[in-house]
């Protein structure tokens, strides 16, 4: 679930240029009090390692636990009590009590928008909606708010990097971020879970509060998923992502199954 802009009220970034590249130097001390700095390419976190011939593996620092802890306390709050499982794991079982509890399919959606949205200060949305979102034309906006993506989201989803996308009128952006095979979905196991309470939410948040319109396009074949910040999402009835059935390991689907044993439930709740 995704999107945690949070380093937008953080120190802001020194740019130098290295040949044509844009390198991002930040402020580290609060990490390790100690001024220091790190560099990295617009594109990969400081975070992310990568060995010749293998894939990149994302090791999660302290600003990820930070990340992770407050996402979780806002879980807490929504779903009415904590996991005894530490970390990630009690995230997703929070995640997955939010999914069992509600009442419908929308109601999970207006809870994890509600998550996002108490991550932020209120007046920090307002003015990004107001004063970055309509310049020119939403390409600010979108190429913003993906790269913070990419900083700030890697502990939730896995290694991820910002690349380029159609956008609606012909032209293309670097306002796309595609993650290589997302652990949100991986753990959770649940197509309904990534659905109603991530691309979903993360859709409408971004859209009705930021003013950045987008499209989350999740691949349950590989786990891979394409965010695309400036593009519109279809209508449901068009959103081949919607359609997809339940996997055939998802825990939702058989907890609820042996939860209403009078009733067939042999697919976990998707839109």
């Amino acid at each position: 679930m995704k999107m945690m802009p949070l380093a937008l009220t953080l120190h802001a970034p020194q740019t130098v240029m290295v040949s044509s590249s844009p390198i991002y130097l930040l402020p580290t001390s609060s990490l390790h009090n100690r001024t220091s700095f790190r560099a990295f390419f617009s594109s990969v976190s400081p975070e992310t390692i990568h060995s010749e011939g293998s894939k990149a593996e994302y090791k999660p620092g302290n600003l990820d636990h930070f990340f992770l802890n407050s996402f979780r306390d806002k879980l807490v709050k929504e779903v009415g009590w904590d996991s005894e499982k530490p970390g990630y794991d009690g995230l997703i079982e929070l995640a997955k009590a939010l999914m069992m509890n509600s009442r419908s399919n929308s109601h999970t959606k207006d809870a994890a928008v509600r998550i996002l949205k108490s991550l932020f200060p209120p007046l920090l949305l307002e003015l990004y909606k107001i004063l970055i979102a309509p310049i020119d034309g939403g390409k600010v906006a979108a190429m913003m708010v993906a790269r913070v993506t990419v900083f700030t989201c890697q502990w939730l989803m896995g290694t991820c990097k910002v690349n380029s996308v159609d956008l609606p009128d012909g032209t293309s952006c670097n306002s796309g971020v595609f993650v290589e095979r997302c652990k949100y979905l991986e753990e959770s196991k649940c197509v309904g879970i990534c659905i109603n309470t991530c691309k979903l939410p993360t859709q409408s948040f971004f859209k009705d509060y930021m003013g950045v319109p987008l499209l989350m396009e999740p691949n349950f074949s590989d786990y891979s998923c394409q965010f695309k910040f400036g593009v519109s999402p279809p209508l449901p009835e068009d959103d081949d992502t919607l359609k997809e059935p339940c996997l055939d390991v998802c825990p939702i689907a058989n907890k609820r199954h042996e939860i209403q044993r009078n009733v067939d439930v042999m697919k976990c709740p998707k839109a």
